[in-house]
């Protein structure tokens, strides 16, 4: 054989077609670059497909090992495959072991060639030797096609009953193989599946529990059947954990922790939804559970299978206490994996098992300080399931903390959660708005967008604290004001309530004296930093003027700032700022009466939507407008209000009050058929009613879907998305697509998480433009994560509500 060195030159040369395996390899990998190496390849193929030609080759399995050396590089190798089935009809040993081992690599049954080799494996399936009849066995399970498994599953059945153990085990797997590819085969396995229990041999157990395990989640005939074996199973199951220490079978303690986890799981299995099979393996359950050393990973795999069991059948109270308690030590290892499984179980249970879980609260909390970010998301999840009536106080103090801390992507998540938790279990209202003020001063700028309604709701309800209220977000707002959502609802409550704030009378806090010029400094300033999104700006402006009627010395300064907005580049704080210059000049008179302070808001009106702040910001704004500028003009002639809905111009006959319409706030007792259609100071004098048909209703979730005609081309769609599981869904994403002769425009979403039980909601606008007035079609593409599991769902919506057909 001619030598082959290693140096830069010597790679390049062509290798003698003798080359030893061994030497290949070590070319190969001398190669500096990709470039040479590929040489190398290709010239050493080209010597082995050579030689594959030759009819009478010696070295047809050295030449085939090297081939599949290559294809482990990643290069192309099919031009073995025929090679692999001569191999395999070989008599000789050595060349039957490189053939089958060449066509698990290099078949699959997708390949024409795999069929070649069924008589083949079928002969050497009854072989002498158990070697053959191992490669045979070993082959069919790893690349049998349906048509070769029912051919070979008699001849499998046969060897599941030989005397030789090793040729059993080998059996089992590959009728686990069989029984995957045709589960109708499963039938000709069951009895000897049954009768290989008997055997002492820990591999033929070990196939033999994998293989009565694929049976019953294929069939519930055959699981009723094994229920049956309970008895045995628990017999071999306590042997191993009762037994003395065994050199062949021991994992760091453990006796052969591999077939204790594997009949363990057959248990769950069998005693799910079954009294009797439950009642069977209570005490082994409870004997795995105490005798097992959880000090080492093995021990810990035994017992967290042994947890999953408890849980899952009809198991005693007291022994699925003793399940949870192990889940609550798993919590103090030092391994973080445990740690993350352990919490993902105890989030599982916590609902079935809540005052187990409770008396672990304290280490789960503990969990939240650890630097894996997935243990700490774990922890988070887990500590605001354990929130309750009796310990909302000391949990959201930890909570609070956390939320201070935390990484950035988790303080979306962490808000949300605590939101809904004070919204729950809230002790008193002004514990509850305490508590929704630090979460906004902590990570206002993380919380969904229906946090600014949703708290200004809760302030107007809770009449006794609106001083309290007012003097501390008075004082939050002069700190900061790079949190958006702080400053909103701040905003709104200085323009309702600023008369309090100026009294300096407020018993729960300390008495602060505020001047008018204070306030508008502070509104002014809002106004004018560059923090300010254009929706904040347009809670100051109208905070602003509502303080026109509750101040006395200051209304020349709001009357100059108002005007000064009137030609802002925001066209739609200029548009309310003309409004409000207008409201000065030409109706003063009934500027008292718009401006009045609104009534409290009804929660379950159907006004009262989640304002979409982050996106589009017309809504939030308009909402907003519409709130803040309610007022009482009951005792105003018809006249009057009939100019203030012409408050533009562009009206030359004299203008009809319109009929009473139920307002955004629901039903409300100042508004009639004279001051109600104020409400529509900013909008149509006929509101058309919006219909909505629901798109989407799967997993707990629920789309609706919306249309508002605006012209004869131009429609709205709102899509809403509510959630009434008990889990919160994330990563929630819509996307959509029309005909291409319609333009669409998604706005931004209100959010990306829809809070359980139906707590909130996330809303999606679409602003569609038909120019030609074609039928409307929409496909909406839905994507959320629920309870760890992503799911992803299309929606074709043929038929819109009537408005958008008209």
């Amino acid at each position: 054989m001619t030598e082959v060195g290693v140096s830069p030159g010597s790679i390049t040369q062509a290798m003698s077609p003798s080359v030893r395996l061994q030497e290949m390899i070590r070319v190969i990998r001398s190669a500096r670059t990709q470039g040479e190496e590929r040489g190398v390849i290709q010239r050493e193929c080209a010597a082995i497909r050579a030689q594959f030609r030759q009819a009478d080759n010696g070295g047809r399995s050295h030449n085939l090992a090297k081939l599949l050396y290559v294809h482990m590089l990643g290069y192309p190798a099919h031009f073995g495959q025929m090679e692999c089935v001569r191999l395999i009809a070989s008599p000789r040993y050595s060349e039957k072991r490189v053939g089958y081992l060449g066509a698990m690599m290099l078949l699959d049954e997708k390949q024409d060639a795999s069929l070649l080799i069924t008589n083949s494996i079928k002969n050497d399936l009854s072989h002498s030797s158990q070697y053959v009849q191992s490669l045979a066995l070993c082959t069919l399970a790893c690349m049998g096609s349906a048509e070769m498994c029912r051919d070979l599953a008699p001849e499998i059945d046969r060897l599941l009953r030989a005397s030789n153990s090793y040729i059993k085990k080998k059996a089992a797997l590959c009728a686990v193989h069989i029984v995957r590819k045709v589960p109708e085969l499963g039938e000709l396995f069951t009895p000897a599946a049954r009768s290989l229990l008997s055997e002492k041999n820990h591999g033929v157990l070990h196939g033999a529990v994998v293989l009565m395990t694929e049976l019953c989640e294929r069939s519930p005939e055959t699981l009723a059947q094994f229920r049956k074996a309970v008895p045995e199973l628990v017999q071999i199951l306590k042997g191993l954990v009762m037994s003395g220490y065994s050199p062949e079978h021991n994992v760091a303690g453990i006796s052969d922790p591999f077939l204790q986890v594997r009949i363990l799981r057959l248990l769950r299995i069998l005693g799910r939804n079954d009294e009797a099979a439950s009642d069977a393996m209570n005490d082994l359950l409870a004997q795995v559970a105490t005798n097992t050393d959880s000090s080492k990973t093995a021990g810990s795999a035994v017992l967290y299978e042994t947890v999953l069991t408890v849980m899952d059948i009809k198991s005693e109270s007291g022994l699925r206490v003793l399940a949870v308690n192990i889940l609550g030590r798993f919590l103090l290892n030092n391994d973080r994996n445990i740690r993350y499984i352990s919490m993902t179980s105890l989030q599982k249970i916590v609902q079935t098992d809540h005052n187990a879980v409770q008396r672990h609260r304290g280490t789960i909390v503990d969990c939240l300080k650890d630097q894996d970010a997935s243990v700490k998301r774990r922890a988070l999840e887990l500590s605001l399931a354990l929130v309750s009536a009796v310990n909302i106080r000391s949990m959201m103090k930890e909570l609070l903390l956390f939320l201070s801390s935390c990484p950035p992507e988790l303080r979306s998540h962490a808000a949300s959660g605590i939101f809904s938790a004070a919204e729950r279990y809230a002790p008193s209202p002004r514990w509850h708005i305490d508590t929704i003020l630090h979460v906004l001063i902590t990570a206002g700028g993380d919380v969904r967008d229906e946090t600014v309604p949703n708290l200004i709701q809760l302030i107007t309800t809770a009449t006794d604290l609106h001083c309290y209220t007012v003097h501390k977000l008075y004082r939050a707002l002069v700190s900061d004001i790079s949190q958006q959502s702080l400053v909103q609802v701040a905003c709104w409550c200085i323009g309702e309530y600023g008369d309090l704030l100026l009294r300096g009378e407020c018993e729960e806090t300390e008495p602060v004296q505020v001047t008018e010029d204070d306030v508008l400094d502070a509104l002014e300033t809002v106004l004018q930093s560059h923090m300010s999104a254009p929706a904040t700006r347009g809670f100051a402006l109208t905070a602003t003027m509502k303080l026109s009627t509750r101040i006395t010395h200051n209304v020349d300064r709001i009357r100059s700032i108002v005007s000064i907005y009137g030609s802002c580049i925001d066209v739609e704080l200029q548009q309310r700022a003309v409004e409000y210059n207008a409201l000065f000049k030409k109706y003063d008179h009934m500027r008292a009466a718009v401006l009045e302070r609104m009534p409290v808001i009804d929660k379950s009106s159907p006004g009262h939507t989640n304002g979409d702040v982050a996106g589009g910001k017309v809504k939030a704004l308009d909402q907003t407008k519409l709130t803040q500028e309610e007022g009482t003009v009951t005792a105003q002639p018809t006249n009057q209000v009939c100019d203030l809905l012409d408050l533009l111009g562009g009206s030359d006959g004299p203008l009809q009050p319109a009929p009473a319409q139920p307002g955004p706030t629901g039903p409300d007792p100042v508004r009639n058929s004279t001051g109600g259609d104020l409400l529509d100071l900013l909008g149509g004098l006929d509101p058309t009613p919006v219909s909505s048909v629901t798109v989407y209703e799967k997993n707990g979730v629920t789309l609706t879907l919306q249309c508002d005609r605006q012209t004869d081309t131009d429609i709205t769609v709102i899509l809403t998305a509510s959630n009434c599981s008990h889990s919160e869904i994330t990563q929630f994403t819509l996307q959509a697509a029309v005909p291409k002769s319609v333009q669409l425009q998604m706005k931004a979403p209100s959010g990306d998480v829809i809070p359980a039980c139906g707590l909130g909601q996330v809303t999606q606008t679409i602003l569609l433009h038909n120019p030609n007035k074609v039928g409307l079609r929409m496909r909406v593409r839905i994507s959320y994560c629920a309870q760890g599991t992503t799911f992803q769902e299309t929606v074709q919506i043929d038929s819109f509500p009537t408005v958008a057909c008209q």
